[in-house]
């Protein structure tokens, strides 16, 4: 693909994400996209077949920027605490994110869409995140930072308490106090007594 036509899917996919951001997934047509594009359906399709298509490299391109986001602001000499420290306050800012966030969109599409678990984009962003923040934990544990018997499991715990208030930021809203709170009990679970 020459660069102009990387330019020409890029485009697409950012215009698509205001797109799914503004009406979420469910509620998208490919008429919308190529509206919102203001290009023409044939040149749409020379790209994408489907909102499902688009909707998942919109993901995948969400995915790496929060990662590109994450490891820029890690220091050479910061500790698995700090490291931490620094994706949970990375999640506090999506959390309490409301305008520019996919969330909702995501949800409707996983409720929508019936992929095996093998394809789950969500499920390996999931069990990614899980196994890093395990070996976070184990590293912490090793220098003496945390005191944790089940890495896996606190992990788990962690991811499932993250995806838990971001339904919660969805559905019925919440405060900075409240994800402060709940970061901080993460935080406090995982200290060592000195």
């Amino acid at each position: 693909m020459g660069e102009k036509s990387q330019n020409k899917r890029k485009y697409i996919l950012e215009t698509a994400r205001k797109v799914f951001l503004e009406k979420g997934y469910k509620n998208v047509t490919m008429k919308d996209i190529v509206e919102a594009c203001d290009i023409s359906r044939g040149g749409l399709y020379l790209y994408f077949s489907s909102t499902r298509e688009i909707f998942l490299e919109v993901l995948k391109l969400e995915a790496n920027d929060d990662d590109d986001v994450f490891g820029s602001n890690i220091s050479e000499d910061a500790t698995a605490a700090d490291i931490l420290a620094l994706f949970l306050k990375e999640q506090k800012k999506e959390l309490l994110r409301k305008n520019n966030n996919l969330s909702m969109a995501t949800y409707e599409f996983f409720f929508a869409e019936d992929m095996p678990k093998k394809d789950n984009f969500l499920k390996h962003q999931f069990d990614s995140a899980v196994k890093i923040i395990e070996k976070l934990i184990a590293a912490g544990v090793e220098s003496g930072e945390f005191y944790c018997d089940d890495c896996s499991g606190a992990a788990r715990n962690i991811m499932f308490v993250l995806e838990g208030l971001k339904v919660t930021s969805q559905t019925i809203g919440i405060t900075q106090e409240s994800v402060d709170r709940e970061l901080l009990y993460i935080m406090r679970g995982l200290a060592a007594d000195e």
